[in-house]
């Protein structure tokens, strides 16, 4: 199968009566009876269980269908393990885990095993610093010069802020110096010899993507709170949402219960490095996708206590346009208008305005899109290099806004050829 897909009937496909079947009643792969956090009394805790079959509002998305296409996605031959969860209205509505944590082991992917955020982390570092913001204890606007970190910047760099730095407006190349710190360098070693590089463009004016720079957040963070990084992001965020499997390391992936290793092409187990722990602010979360479920929600606004109307304004708002670098595929070219925040992207799609983020470290990958004002949206983790399950993120808002089904995936259908 190629191209455009049939289009499903409105009215004549899966029922509310079956959704709801599909939702609650597949098995334990969907797992919504799996005991929740100990703070019963987060905000989170009513929204992550699912409508009853006499909700007044049905879903819009027909989940049997997505579940087909996230099946064809399984099908792909360097594919090992994948989690899924959606939100409709604030509600959720679809949480599943399909595959292995290692090829050949058997061990099934469930709603809690635990997976690498990889840069979806840029959105906790965001939150940390934006909620200190709140708090008073520092300027989204206030000279990085000011704020005791290791961080040296080419050129003049009086006038780069705090918000320069959540939004990659530094500066500097486009990735800089990641090839160092996947040497084995010191990441507080290379920022402060960043000063060495050519400038790229006058900070504050033009978008470069940065992780051992962006870093520079989690030390900003543990001077602002006399915390290391992991503890704050516990303290602040994970513990009060109802994360009860986020960590930050290392140590927070191997430690849980159950958890997806990393794979090549071709299925092939990898080893998980340290690398990208070593930049936390940047790529060092790990979670469940029921907890990175829970964090979506709070960027709905489902935690106002946690996360304020306000300061998920701060972060999300557009600071600056990302225009692409290199081929773009359909997908990408689909999302128009992107930009980037405090941590976060944001695009436009069919009339809507999308926020959202996308990971990748060696061996896994993960992504997060919503629409704030529909409180709907897709979360996804994965263990393997190859990145076709991204595709799934517009066959879902296709369903959801009544679209014309398209193919994103460009799969084969095995079906299809017998």
């Amino acid at each position: 199968m190629h191209g455009t897909w049939t289009k499903p009937q409105r009215g004549k496909g899966i029922t509310i009566a079956a959704a709801v079947a599909l939702l609650v009643g597949v098995g334990s792969t969907l797992a919504f009876t799996s005991k929740q956090p100990s703070g019963a009394a987060d905000p989170i805790t009513a929204k992550m269980r699912p409508p009853s079959p006499e909700a007044a509002d049905p879903p819009r998305v027909n989940y049997q269908q997505l579940d087909q296409r996230i099946a064809l996605v399984m099908q792909e031959p360097n594919m090992v393990g994948l989690a899924v969860a959606t939100v409709e209205r604030g509600r959720l509505r679809f949480i599943r885990g399909y595959g292995e944590t290692l090829a050949g082991s058997g061990e099934a992917v469930t709603p809690d095993t635990v997976f690498r955020w990889a840069s979806l982390s840029k959105g906790v570092a965001s939150a940390l610093v934006t909620k200190l913001a709140g708090e008073g204890r520092l300027s989204l606007d206030a000279p990085l010069s000011d704020m005791g970190t290791t961080l040296t910047l080419p050129g003049d760099t009086r006038n780069a802020t705090v918000a320069d730095l959540l939004s990659h407006r530094l500066g500097l190349v486009r990735n800089a110096w990641d090839d160092r710190l996947e040497a084995g360098a010191d990441p507080k070693v290379i920022r402060s010899e960043l000063h060495t590089l050519a400038p790229f463009c006058k900070p504050g004016t033009c978008y470069a993507y940065q992780n051992i720079a962006y870093d520079t957040a989690a030390e900003i963070v543990e001077r602002a709170t006399g915390q290391d990084y992991a503890t704050a992001a516990r303290d602040r965020l994970f513990t009060p949402l109802g994360m009860s499997n986020a960590s930050v390391g290392r140590t927070g992936l191997e430690s849980a219960a159950r958890w997806a290793k990393p794979h090549h092409m071709g299925r092939r187990p990898a080893v998980v490095n340290d690398y990208y722990y070593r930049v936390p602010a940047a790529g060092g979360v790990n979670s469940s996708v029921r907890d990175l479920t829970r964090w979506m929600l709070a960027q709905m606004g489902a935690a106002p206590q946690v996360l304020p109307p306000a300061m998920l304004d701060t972060m999300h708002r557009p600071r600056v346009a990302t225009p692409p670098h290199g081929r773009r595929a359909a997908m990408d070219k689909a999302l128009a208008d992107a930009s980037y925040g405090l941590g976060w992207r944001s695009f436009h799609y069919a009339g809507h305005t999308l926020v959202g983020h996308r990971g990748s470290v060696d061996g896994y990958g993960s992504l997060i899109l919503f629409d704030p004002a529909d409180r709907s949206g897709i979360v996804m983790l994965w263990n393997s290099n190859r990145h076709v399950a991204a595709r799934l993120q517009l066959e879902f808002f296709d369903m959801l806004y009544g679209l014309a089904p398209t193919d994103w995936l460009e799969l084969p259908d095995p079906s299809a050829q017998k």
